[in-house]
């Protein structure tokens, strides 16, 4: 008898997500040596939790059922791999990382009939891959056997040693008399980025051309120039063949609205002068199309990309903190929709890579120096990067915080247990008054996460003092779950903390050592409160129009 296993649980963990952001960090451009990726799963209807797939075996011929990521919508079939490895979010057991970013492309390119979509593949990968190649191969290898059920996709594959860039998109499907599709399957590119470079990908596809003999940095499908001069779209030799100008050309908002974030990236941490290419991120001139890689200006710390994570363009000419769509409060959100056109003008607003739709958002560290139950580093969190403190979950660990788990509230069921929740809670309220309320929550997460780096030191040498691979892991996982449950409780402590320094628009005054002050006379009883006012690009606004 053929038993059915399913990714149901992972497809149920939101909608689709359309708008994501992954920053990767090669081996040679890290301070530690560490290959990094981070992601952030943005959707307005995602609800964030950490995925946990244990490993397992499997008799010959069970059969896992697939679910579309998101949907839930049953697509099918496919057989189940005998043996599946642990997964920690999007991180396995031998640190094999991989994230996402949504670019659509063109509309004819899609098979009705595929079983597979990018996000069940992602999680079956996870299961089975021990190499980033590996990886891409069983993506691909599957995508083709089965048929491909997305549109285009940019894909962060990583381990230890490498972290690869692949562009994919589903076959345009051609019917044969027997009403068969003939042209199952997906073409793709994928990029080995340089030791000692960085890279993104926000919702655009961004590899233009690439070297056809050289397969240790660039693998792709054998019919990926082939498939689109059958399609009308390529006539030329294969020499200026570009992947992303074909399959997934630019126009305005791929340009302002995704390019710009991987500009943000390459401006801050790229050794290169990114100003070159600002009239690209405006999105003036696609000509003027950015590199998928460049140099890194310094070495990068876990910190500097999980903070990277939580840019707003601060400092640039896209700066969401500045002028009148800020607000009285430099609040470096906009809400949708993100385009609209008033007595005349269009406004378009910017998207960066923190953004307050963000369901969860990872960065994952691959340690080549480290034992895999240890090496492996998945810092989680869920909701706005902007507002939201990473925890730190060892790929190899047997369970994970209740706080974070499946089945604990969703988006329409509120759980006061459930992190989502409680950091939402919070970040509301940050968005009120950003220029003070979101300060301090700022203040509080690097508090926190530098104290968790100096933390996972410590547990990585308590772990290498064991000689038992079971042992590690059993350590491992419990410091994975108390350090959750404890960043749970100092959040609600936080949470109640701010509603009473902050409520009514006022700021309590406070003591050196954080108390609350009282006036002297009566218990309990505060002091004027301080008033914390507007922006000054506010208060001229508003002048500005009462004078009128």
């Amino acid at each position: 008898m053929k038993r059915l296993y399913t990714l149901l649980s992972i497809a149920l963990l939101s909608l689709p997500v359309l708008a994501c952001t992954n920053l990767l960090v090669s081996k040679g451009a890290s301070k530690d040596g560490s290959v990094m990726v981070s992601y952030a799963a943005d959707s307005h209807t995602r609800y964030g939790t950490l995925v946990f797939m244990p490993r397992a075996t499997y008799p010959k011929g069970e059969m896992l059922e697939v679910r579309e990521w998101g949907p839930g919508r049953l697509l099918g079939q496919i057989p189940q791999a005998e043996q599946t490895y642990n997964v920690i979010g999007n991180m396995n057991e031998h640190q094999v990382l991989i994230g996402e970013s949504t670019w659509g492309g063109r509309e004819e390119f899609r098979d009705p009939e595929a079983i597979l979509d990018y996000g069940s593949l992602i999680y079956i990968c996870l299961q089975r891959a021990k190499t980033a190649r590996e990886a891409i191969e069983i993506f691909t290898t599957l995508a083709d056997e089965y048929g491909y059920a997305s549109s285009g996709e940019s894909i962060s594959f990583a381990d230890p040693n490498e972290v690869w860039f692949m562009d994919i998109i589903g076959k345009k499907p051609k019917y044969n008399k027997k009403g068969k599709n003939v042209n199952k399957g997906a073409v793709w590119v994928a990029i080995r980025i340089p030791d000692g470079y960085i890279s993104a990908h926000a919702n655009c596809a961004r590899i233009a051309t690439f070297p056809k003999n050289d397969p240790e940095n660039c693998l792709y499908a054998k019919d990926v120039i082939s498939h689109a001069k059958e399609c009308g779209l390529y006539e030329g030799d294969g020499s200026d063949f570009s992947f992303a100008d074909t399959y997934g050309p630019l126009d305005f908002s791929g340009m302002h609205s995704c390019e710009a974030r991987v500009w943000s990236f390459f401006n801050r941490h790229g050794a290169e002068d990114m100003s070159k290419y600002i009239d690209f991120a405006r999105g003036d001139n696609p000509k003027n199309r950015m590199p998928l890689y460049v140099k890194a200006k310094e070495k990068l710390s876990v910190k500097d990309v999980a903070d990277m994570m939580r840019d707003h363009y601060e400092g640039t000419e896209f700066d969401m903190t500045k002028g009148i769509s800020a607000g009285g409060h430099e609040v470096p959100y906009r809400w949708r929709p993100s385009s609209y056109e008033v007595d005349g003008v269009k406004v378009h607003n910017e998207r960066a890579i923190a953004t307050q739709q963000t369901g969860f958002w990872f960065v994952g560290q691959c340690r080549s120096w480290l034992p895999n139950e240890v090496g492996g580093l998945f810092w989680f969190a869920v909701d706005d990067a902007g507002t939201s403190p990473l925890s730190p979950f060892y790929a190899c660990s047997n369970a994970i915080s209740e706080h974070y788990a499946f089945g604990n509230g969703s988006m329409i069921e509120y759980s006061p247990t459930s992190m989502f929740w409680l950091q939402n809670r919070i970040a509301q309220f940050a968005y009120l008054r950003y220029n003070q309320i979101g300060k301090e929550v700022r203040e509080n997460i690097d508090k926190h996460e530098y104290a968790m780096m100096e933390m996972t030191a410590q547990a990585d040498a308590e772990a290498l003092k064991m000689t038992n691979a079971t042992d590690r892991e059993d350590y491992l996982t419990n410091f994975s779950v108390h350090q959750a449950n404890q960043l749970f409780n100092k959040w609600k402590s936080l949470d109640e903390y701010l509603l009473v320094k902050y409520i009514d628009g006022n700021i309590k005054r406070q003591n050196e050592d954080g108390s609350f002050k009282n006036n002297g006379h009566v218990k309990h009883v505060p002091p004027a409160p301080i008033y914390g006012g507007y922006s000054d690009t506010y208060k001229k606004a508003v002048a500005k129009e009462q004078k009128q």
